[in-house]
């Protein structure tokens, strides 16, 4: 299906054909919304406030990153955070369903899993978003709820949006799936009070910003070793929504590379990382969570750090207080 992400950002007569189909999957989220906006789909509103992180086109924006800084400011503001997703990618056995940093991410997904080891928050998974946040609220301490994804998940009645937009590739060309990649129109960003752009677009109010660290060895933790230093070629891995994004940092840090792309969420396999030569491996923190059974001393993860310009923390905890002060 990559012909078709293309043709989202890039001149395609491929969005003419599709333009029909596009307008019939408009026609239908607008229905949808509809019937919640008058109650006749009901929204179910949980005892915590809830905070959505999600996107409105298809791909990585950089919410997993997002979540992660996210967390770790509620942590930093007294809230004791849990975070709920659909772990996508993951076979569970029942929903909703626990995750632990020690979990497998054929079982839990890669997101939740990362969320969970980078986080040391409660994070629970299950297709039902309000009750896995229910589940949430029951099992563990939480007392304010971050959805990973699920913007579109209008079931769950939400407190705050924070919507993550790709700042390179933006919104492709402007059309709903198939045709282009929203999924939503352009229209649902009209009045959202927080969007966050992933990389540099001038005059937006909160910027996203991911700073690669020290790359750390996958089969010993222990052992780290800065990017510059990786003075010969190396294999860069990436199975994420945009993997280009990930080997564009890796050359901004001087790095030769030997790109290997795959599918978002794809479940990488040993033959899929045996390059026969002696060359390191550098792959995400998302991809290293599936990878951990097959770590070798040539694999390494390079984590990231993230950083949001314009004052966004404070004025999330603002709206949190006006929250509790109508609560």
């Amino acid at each position: 299906m990559q012909w078709l992400v293309t043709s989202w950002y890039s001149p395609s007569p491929i969005r003419w054909l599709l333009a029909p189909l596009s307008a019939l999957y408009f026609g239908i989220i607008w229905l949808r919304k509809q019937l919640y906006n008058i109650g006749l789909f009901k929204q179910v509103t949980l005892a915590a406030p809830v905070i959505i992180v999600g996107n409105i086109t298809v791909g990585g924006t950089g919410k997993t990153p997002t979540v992660i800084w996210l967390a770790q400011q509620l942590k930093q503001a007294g809230f004791q955070p849990g975070i709920i997703s659909r772990g996508y990618g993951g076979q569970a056995s029942y929903y909703p369903f626990m995750v632990s940093p020690d979990s497998l991410a054929s079982e839990v997904g890669d997101e939740p899993l990362l969320l969970s080891q980078r986080t040391q928050c409660p994070v629970v998974i299950g297709p039902n978003r309000a009750e896995v946040g229910q589940y949430l609220l029951d099992n563990t301490n939480c007392n304010i709820i971050i959805s990973d994804d699920g913007l579109q998940h209008y079931a769950l009645q939400r407190d705050i949006e924070l919507i993550v937009v790709d700042g390179q590739r933006l919104f492709g060309n402007g059309y709903c799936l198939p045709a282009g990649p929203l999924r939503e129109p352009l229209s649902r960003l009209k009045g959202s009070e927080f969007i966050i752009y992933n990389g540099d677009v001038q005059l937006n109010k909160y910027t996203l910003t991911l700073h690669q660290t020290d790359a750390v060895n996958l089969l010993d933790a222990s052992i780290r070793k800065p990017l510059s230093e990786f003075k010969q070629s190396v294999h860069a891995v990436a199975a994420i929504g945009n993997p280009q994004r990930f080997f564009t940092q890796l050359n901004q840090q001087g790095l030769t590379l030997i790109e290997h792309p795959f599918a978002d969420h794809h479940p990488l396999q040993s033959d899929e990382l045996n390059f026969n030569d002696d060359l390191a491996i550098l792959m995400t923190e998302k991809d290293a969570v599936k990878c951990q059974h097959l770590a070798n001393t040539n694999m390494w993860v390079v984590p990231v750090e993230s950083s949001i310009s314009g004052d966004l923390e404070q004025h999330l905890l603002n709206k949190l207080a006006g929250l509790n002060s109508h609560g």
